[in-house]
């Protein structure tokens, strides 16, 4: 129960370098802001105005000393200047407020847009995609990566800009104000730089294996969750609660390797920063006392260098930080380039209807997951318009993979499957599934209310639509008994209702879809005798009419049908009517029924 997924464990002990195409993939993600470049292109004006503006006070505070000893080169007094500094200071305010606002904007709209994407993208993938990815993982990708996007937007991509104008901007300045300190000055860079790309690429590494770490955990506690019952019924709280704690300890070792990195880089920056800070003062102080260079120009001048320090450290944080969001920018582009077995269409169009005739010609198949075995070995079935087709035989023999291939969750190996003379794989899906609804044996209904959970068949469905597809699922009888009737809550998996309950509400969904081909998988073998008898009822009913393929454990539900096909090991080893198959004394029908009708 804890192997890894690895299609989304990071591969640690391979040294990825960040390169020009993972810049490119990064980018990618900026489509998402196109729609409020305009916001984000006045939100960058006013950030280089706010930058340039906060470039006046180290000159003003130099100023101010030569003011003070009457050695100004400009005519103007320290009042004059403290009223100057103090409009700065207001207009300073305004453009900031408006340049925080604009960003927000954008990393507030651009951000409800990814997460948009990222869902739309999800529930369009197939059902590969999922045996494939745990849930806890795809969670991680919608909510922390996205959330590391999020922060990437609104702050760190904002606060890059800003220190890379104010580092520039200040080099300028120093170097027009004193050549040979800026000399000194610009000496720490390369060594700095090297820094920060040897850093970058450790911490990057680790905040993507940090991520990964991070999805498992929510793995575990989504699947501890989903499955509290099976838990609790084993009393095996402490096995999930080990399970989990290792999972945690685990984000913690990668996360404190993590903090590690940015720690030392922390420590790299500001060791050479602070070095050269104070060397600087030491030059400056030694051409202070040789007159050649004022009192105000070595203030202005220190305090342009811790400026510009700031700026290289802030670049080193935020750089860190941007290394970080291109990893989550990588897990999610992962989701955003696989491709979608649908497409969302915002109003759902009228289909054609089928008629249901439903064929297979000596289909082979093995699921994705497990290609060495081969499930079904040469199928041929042929079910009429109309028909009722019962498929039975022992577990594993390919039942409920039938369904699933008519369904198109899966590509066939070989052979083919044809609705109406059509083969299902050139059809439109979307169009395609709407004319098939399923009743399967487990019924998950959604957290809602029996309206909400009725309607999934047919959203834009009536009130007395929805109240016949009640009655004629025999539902509407214990409906009416809820105080609260259609808006009764179910609650999370329908935890609320019975087992025959939410088979009736399953149906009635069903009905209100009003399908030309009928799955039921295994739909009353979990109910007890008298539930059993009302929901076979309206499973009667709901058959009428319609092409109806039954996967069977109980034959005494299936008598009726047209037709019965035994399945086993992946080929259909007889095929007739019940009367037909139970006469074949040596049959595996007949071994079936003898042990339900005689011996049950």
């Amino acid at each position: 129960m804890s192997r890894r997924n690895p299609a989304s464990t990071t591969d640690t002990t391979e040294s990825k370098k960040f390169n020009l195409e993972q810049a490119r993939k990064a980018l990618k993600i900026f489509k998402f802001v196109r729609p409020y470049r305009w916001r984000l292109a006045i939100g960058l004006v006013l950030l280089f105005i706010s930058s340039m503006v906060f470039m006046i006070f180290p000159f003003l505070s130099g100023e101010l000393i030569n003011i003070a000893q009457g050695k100004s080169k400009y005519p103007f007094t320290l009042p004059q200047v403290g009223y100057f500094l103090m409009v700065v200071l207001i207009a300073q305010g305004f453009v900031s407020y408006f340049r925080v606002q604009l960003f927000a904007a954008v990393s507030e709209r651009g951000i409800a847009d990814v997460r948009k994407a990222l869902y739309s993208k999800i529930i369009t993938l197939p059902i590969v995609f999922f045996e494939k990815n745990r849930v806890g993982d795809l969670v991680s990708r919608l909510t922390a990566d996205v959330e590391k996007l999020y922060s990437a937007f609104s702050v760190t991509i904002a606060e890059f800009i800003r220190q890379i104008i104010v580092l520039v901007s200040g080099i300028i300045i120093l170097a027009v104000m004193a050549w040979k300190l800026s000399l000194i000055m610009l000496a720490t860079f390369p060594v700095i730089v090297i820094g920060a790309m040897f850093f970058g690429r450790k911490i990057r590494k680790l905040s993507k294996q940090r991520q990964d770490e991070l999805a498992l955990s929510n793995t575990v506690l989504s699947e501890t969750m989903t499955t509290i019952q099976v838990v609790k019924a084993f009393t095996n709280e402490l096995f999930e609660f080990r399970r989990y704690g290792k999972s945690v300890d685990d984000t913690v070792s990668v996360s404190l390797k993590y903090a590690h990195g940015r720690a030392l880089f922390t420590v790299f920056i500001v060791s050479v920063l602070f070095g050269g800070l104070f060397f600087v003062i030491w030059m400056g102080a030694w051409l202070l006392s040789k007159g050649q260079m004022d009192a105000g120009q070595l203030v202005s001048f220190v305090v342009y260098t811790a400026v510009i320090g700031g700026a290289i450290a802030g670049l080193g944080n935020f750089y860190t930080e941007l290394l970080g969001a291109i990893g989550a920018t990588e897990r999610i582009s992962e989701i955003l380039e696989e491709n979608s077995e649908v497409k969302i269409q915002n109003d759902r169009q009228n289909t054609n209807r089928l008629e249901g005739n439903i064929e297979f010609k000596n289909v082979h198949f093995n699921y994705p997951t497990r290609e060495d075995v081969r499930v079904l070995k040469g199928i041929n079935l042929r079910v009429g318009a109309g028909e009722k087709v019962a498929l039975v035989g022992p577990s594993g023999a390919g039942k409920s993979t039938i369904v699933q291939l008519l369904l198109k969750f899966y590509e066939i190996a070989s052979g083919e499957i044809t609705v109406d003379d059509q083969s299902i794989h050139d059809m439109n899906t979307t169009d395609y599934r709407q004319n098939i609804a399923i009743v399967p044996q487990e019924v998950l209904l959604f957290g809602g209310t029996i309206r909400e959970n009725i309607l999934y068949g047919k959203p834009d469905a009536s009130e007395p639509e929805i109240i016949e597809a009640a009655r004629q699922a025999n539902a509407w009888n214990f409906i009416q008994k809820f105080p609260e009737g259609l808006d009764t809550i179910v609650g999370e998996r329908g935890v609320k209702l019975s087992g025959g309950q939410r088979q009736r509400i399953a149906i009635a969904r069903a009905i209100l879809k009003n399908p030309a081909i009928l799955l039921l998988d295994e739909a009353t073998s979990s109910l007890d005798a008298e539930s059993e008898k009302v929901v076979q009822d309206a499973l009667d009913k709901l058959m009428e009419g319609r092409t109806s393929i039954i996967i069977a454990h109980r034959l005494a539900t299936i008598r009726n049908v047209d037709k019965i096909c035994v399945i086993d090991g992946g080929r259909i080893v007889e095929e007739g009517t019940h009367e037909e198959l139970e006469a074949m004394t040596d049959g595996l029908y007949n071994s079936l029924a003898k042990l339900q009708f005689h011996y049950a």
